[in-house]
């Protein structure tokens, strides 16, 4: 490619497109404006813009983890990249690729508190995988392409460009491919053959495994893989609240989600297992509950393609660092060679589980005040909008019933924030999901308390044609904070009611509010509403759709580990006997 002459402003678009970046979300402000100049004449690129820059990374992250691709947001200076911080942060914990590009004063003017700056770099570095501070125009290019490189390969995650204005202003040669030189960056995805191995061998001995299934399974792709390797085991199958979808629900090997409100095979599998295939997972705190007395018994396989990962909360007898579809592949041909047409003998393992699968299905009891179910609400929209759709969640009590009561069958179909727990995420990572997958049905499954974080991307979506189906489940308060004061501060309800419903007031009024927004505005309040508002929904696709489900507030997630606790103690719901134990 001949070299060229560029502003900095202009080697930023250029450089993205070379990339293969094909959408921005973004908001601009003084110190990013060089950059918005030659972005309008983009033939290739995207841009959305949002209505608050938090929205935009959401929308960056929901783009990523429907696609797989690269997500991409730009801010400006000061605020503008402050705002980014907690979508970034989100994005750090849940492994997603994301480059937040930022505006920065000029260069002499760093470290004066001059007007809209903020030392953006420092405070993404802990939660970035790298951050660039660029004052060189020249080094745009270099930046942009390890900025790529870094955010989407080894573990997917984070990385943030600040590019000051002076930089975007003067203009220097537009070097490309440009030399990207990252010392001490070579990411290991290929495992080493004698841990294989030793891994194949735990398994062959194994009475009691199963596969403890992370959210780097789908980072990695490597679902079908994890099928075929699950199959030729026979061994159970945990998807934890990150890999939802990474191995079929329909699967009669596939226990449930495990963890703080997992189902009950699940949390008693891990406890009782021999042995815990550990694919892309991190031990995390919501899974082991107690670590001291998490899987007591089991020997762990861990595969991770992290290495900081390994042994960071539980040992590992077979650490294996590696990406999760090449290292599951491998695992899958040296048992496949070993075993010889047999299956590990774990009969009476399997007589254990099917006994818990029998006695502990998920249910939910009706409301005792006469409004919704929202379990129920819940599960009606899966099967009325099937496997195919995409469904991104809040967090709170609804994240973890949308997590309970959708089926996932495929990959990439359930976005949450899992690490972080970011309310306000599921609006506007609906959002991203729909952009990226425009054919697919995308729903918003939102609190009515989180839905008020990021409700302004309504207009984004109206103004962008991006006809999202957003669903409030609308307890008139901060559901899951209101569960714990139920059960563990003596119903002393200390500023959790949103007040959103009365006898002659709502506020707001979300119907309303989503008229405002210019989407179809909806309120059920029945049961025998419920299933035509959700099919009218589905049909309604020349702008969005906002449901407001009036529901109980006293609803429960029920199973729980409570925190601090071992997950021996879970309960099948409030004042429950303790779990079988497999004595008759």
């Amino acid at each position: 490619m001949s070299n060229e002459v560029l502003t900095g402003a202009q080697a930023v678009i250029r450089s993205l497109e070379l990339l293969g970046v094909d959408t921005v979300f973004g908001l601009p402000g003084g110190a990013i404006l060089p950059t918005y100049d030659p972005l309008m004449d983009s033939k290739i690129i995207r841009h959305i813009l949002v209505r608050h820059e938090q929205g935009a990374g959401h929308a960056a992250e929901g783009y990523a983890s429907s696609s797989g691709k690269l997500g991409v947001c730009i801010a400006t200076s000061g605020p503008g990249a402050t705002n980014l911080v907690t979508a970034i942060a989100d994005a750090h914990m849940d492994s997603v690729p994301l480059l937040a590009i930022t505006g920065q004063v000029g260069s002499h003017l760093i470290g004066t508190d001059a007007f809209q700056e903020a030392d953006i770099v420092g405070i993404t570095m802990p939660i970035t995988k790298h951050s660039f501070l660029v004052s060189d125009p020249a080094d745009v290019p270099g930046a942009i392409a390890a900025a790529v490189l870094i955010a989407t390969t080894g573990r997917p995650g984070p990385v943030l460009v600040d590019i000051t204005k002076d930089a975007q202003v003067k203009s220097a040669e537009f070097v490309w491919p440009p030399k990207i030189d990252l010392p001490g960056y070579k990411p290991v995805t290929k495992p080493h053959g004698k841990q294989i191995q030793a891994a194949a061998n735990l398994i062959k001995e194994s009475k009691k495994p199963i596969l403890y299934v992370g959210g780097g399974v789908i980072r990695a792709g490597a679902h079908k893989e994890l099928l075929k390797l699950a199959e030729l085991i026979g061994a159970p199958v945990t998807t934890t609240l990150m890999a939802r979808g990474a191995f079929p629900d329909s699967h009669d090997q596939h226990l449930g989600m495990p963890g703080m409100h997992g189902t009950v095979p699940a949390v008693t599998a891990l406890q009782k297992a021999d042995l815990l295939i550990t694919l892309g997972a991190r031990f995390d705190d919501r899974v082991t509950g107690d670590v001291k007395s998490f899987a007591p018994n089991a020997k762990v396989i861990h595969v991770d393609i992290d290495p900081a990962e390994i042994g960071k909360i539980r040992f590992a007898d077979v650490p294996i660092v590696g990406d999760a579809k090449e290292v599951i592949t491998e695992l899958t041909d040296e048992l496949t060679n070993s075993l010889k047409g047999k299956k590990p003998e774990i009969g009476e393992w399997w007589k254990f589980l099917n006994g818990l699968l029998e006695r502990y299905p998920l249910g939910f009891t009706e409301p005792e005040d006469g409004k919704l179910s929202p379990q129920y609400v819940i599960q009606r929209i899966g099967e009325l909008s099937g496997p195919e759709a995409v469904y991104a969640a809040g967090v709170g009590q609804h994240q973890m019933w949308s997590a309970q009561f959708i089926k996932y069958e495929r990959p990439n179909s359930w976005l949450n924030s899992g690490g972080a727990g970011t309310m306000g995420y599921s609006v506007p990572a609906a959002m991203g999901a729909k952009v990226a997958q425009p054919d697919r049905l995308v729903w918003a499954i939102d609190g009515d308390g989180c839905f008020q974080m990021t409700n302004q991307e309504l207009a984004t979506c109206t103004i962008n044609n991006i006809p999202i189906k957003v669903a409030i489940i609308n307890n008139s308060s901060l559901g899951m904070v209101r569960q714990w004061q139920t059960l563990f501060y003596n119903k002393r309800y200390s500023h959790t009611d949103l007040n959103t419903g009365t006898d002659t007031i709502m506020v707001p009024d979300f119907v309303k509010l989503a008229e405002a927004y210019g989407c179809l505005g909806i309120r059920v309040e029945k049961e025998e509403e419920i299933d035509a508002a959700i099919k009218l929904a589905i049909e309604t696709n020349d702008r969005p759709v906002v449901i407001d489900f009036i529901v109980g507030r006293d609803a429960m997630v029920w199973p729980m580990v409570a925190a601090g606790l071992s997950n021996d103690e879970v309960q099948y719901a409030r004042d429950a006997a303790p779990v079988w134990d497999g004595e008759e």
